[in-house]
């Protein structure tokens, strides 16, 4: 393009969505209409769908948002004397900047982008736009252990098998291990709510897939499985295309599974039995657990993308964070609100932050940590695990906002029979608890409301269930009657404090 005053300039323009829908192809086409000499890239996801599609125009040092951008705004905007001025906004910035330039206010600017830093800006597979990218990424295998035990790193997400636990430690005893060990991402999340995993393999997969090789690397694997949901289209073909890039960098195997849209199968060991064809999925019983006899009985690191992605930050820009649980977390904000995005944040930072990117400070509860997130009536929390505990408040990424018209014991209820009906079947706490919970609950609404066996119940679901499916399910009953009783109270006395539930209920609980 050339300037208003007659010298040339460099030009870009990404057009950034989460699919290859007819809209980004028109939006594309019209861009190419510049000429070569101007590189036109369709990148991944910002986090923000509401912004999409996308197109940002970079001319030097500045960069144009046109947010739900169509063909003919884009053709209009390019026919300007100064595109740049046209946009809804700009954002100045160095004329090396490698990550998504951000905005002062609105959604993108809320927390900070560390892992999120790619997204809607490089290109999925190009391997050499990441190696710009991370030209400081430099991971010595031999060393790679080492740095991540003594930074304390936690895994990240329900999926991952050192979920809010030192993930230095399994390597360590993975590396050691006798047999041909083997690296699992796994990315088969099934909460229609979840985004944080999705949207690092469809926009940053090559962010996930490095430090997961230099893992594998690391402890001798010579194979790596993502394992994603076989509904994740666009996640699951950026993969490949970034595995089928790397293929030239390592000897290390990639292989990309589809497994089941079910959320037990994202439970890590029902995913390993997913990964092994089995017909009837069941949690394992531990110990061993998988760093000693995995998938096909191999040792076997079994991680999510944010888990990786994480590794990568901490090896490229050192540890942040709170002490006790270094890095960031990933957070989509969702539920009854403005929008739903994708953000991040420091884990010393307060969870109150997520508000910003949610559009709202006013709602009557939020569900932290998906559909067996814990209650709780403000988010005045650090975003850490260790606080999140603390609060019983889930650690799986999700904040669902849920406003002052709804009804705690209806949304309690579904929850419970979601894990009745979801739950593998294969221990007895899990399988006959959830059941006994949701009669338990839907007996409120017959005038019973019996605390003390709830309460007993719930504790004996959470100290004995096999695996954390039966653990977590417990967790939305116990908050909601912790923080919101005076509704189960009221429901027993035969009215709904919320005015959202009928008078049998039988759409909520049964």
């Amino acid at each position: 393009m050339t300037s208003a005053g007659g010298s040339i300039v460099e030009t870009t323009i990404r057009v950034s969505a989460t699919a290859t829908s007819q809209a980004v192809t028109e939006l594309l086409d019209v861009a190419r209409t510049q000429g070569e000499s101007v590189q036109v890239l369709e990148v991944g996801p910002t986090g923000v769908p509401e912004l999409e599609p996308l197109v940002l125009l970079t001319e030097d040092e500045t960069t144009a948002f046109y947010p739900d951008c169509s063909p003919g705004t884009l053709s209009d905007a390019l026919r300007a004397d100064d595109p740049l001025s046209a946009a809804p906004f700009t954002v100045s910035h160095d004329d090396d900047v490698t990550g998504l330039p951000v905005p002062d206010d609105g959604p993108l600017s809320v927390g900070t982008r560390r892992v999120l830093d790619g997204c809607g800006w490089l290109v999925p597979d190009d391997l050499g736009g990441y190696r710009d990218y991370a030209s400081d990424l430099v991971v010595d295998a031999d060393s790679l252990v080492s740095t991540v035990a003594d930074a304390g790193l936690l895994g990240r997400g329900r999926g991952d098998a050192r979920s809010e636990q030192p993930v230095g430690e399994t390597w360590e005893q993975v590396a050691e291990a006798s047999g041909d060990p083997v690296v699992v991402v796994n990315a088969n999340e099934a909460d229609e709510h979840a985004r944080m995993d999705q949207l690092l393999l469809e926009s940053v997969p090559l962010t996930v897939l490095d430090p997961a090789v230099a893992a594998a690397e690391s402890v001798g694997a010579s194979a790596i499985v993502v394992y994603v949901n076989e509904t994740d289209d666009l996640a699951r073909r950026r993969i490949q295309q970034a595995a089928v890039a790397f293929a030239d960098e390592s000897a290390v195997d990639v292989q990309v599974v589809a497994g089941p849209d079910e959320y037990k199968a994202g439970e890590m060991t029902m995913a390993l039995e997913a990964l092994e064809g089995n017909d009837r999925i069941e949690a394992r019983r531990r110990p061993p657990g998988p760093a000693e006899h995995g998938l096909h009985g191999r040792p076997t690191l079994v991680h999510t993308p944010r888990t990786f992605a994480q590794v990568a930050a901490l090896v490229r820009e050192g540890s942040t964070g709170a002490d006790e649980d270094p890095g960031t977390r990933v957070f989509t904000v969702t539920g009854d609100a403005a929008r739903t995005a994708t953000v991040e944040l420091p884990t010393d930072a307060s969870l109150s932050a997520v508000e910003a990117a949610a559009g709202t400070d006013a709602y009557k509860a939020a569900c932290v940590g998906g559909v067996f997130g814990g209650f709780a009536p403000d988010l005045d929390v650090q975003a850490s695990a260790d606080a999140l505990a603390d609060e019983r408040l889930g650690t799986n990424g999700i904040v669902e906002f849920l406003a002052e018209g709804r009804c705690l014991l209806a949304e309690t209820g579904k929850r419970a029979k979601f894990a009745h009906e979801n739950n593998c079947g294969r221990c007895v706490p899990c399988r006959e608890g959830s059941k006994q919970l949701t009669d338990l609950l839907r007996a409120v609404y017959d005038g019973s409301y019996d605390s003390g066996k709830v309460a007993e119940l719930v504790r004996v679901m959470e100290s004995t269930s096999l695996c954390d499916f039966g653990v977590m399910a417990a967790r939305p009953a116990r908050t909601a009657m912790t923080h919101f009783e005076s509704e189960f109270i009221t429901h027993a006395g035969g009215s709904c404090l919320s005015g959202d539930c009928d008078a049998d209920a039988t759409e909520v609980t049964a």
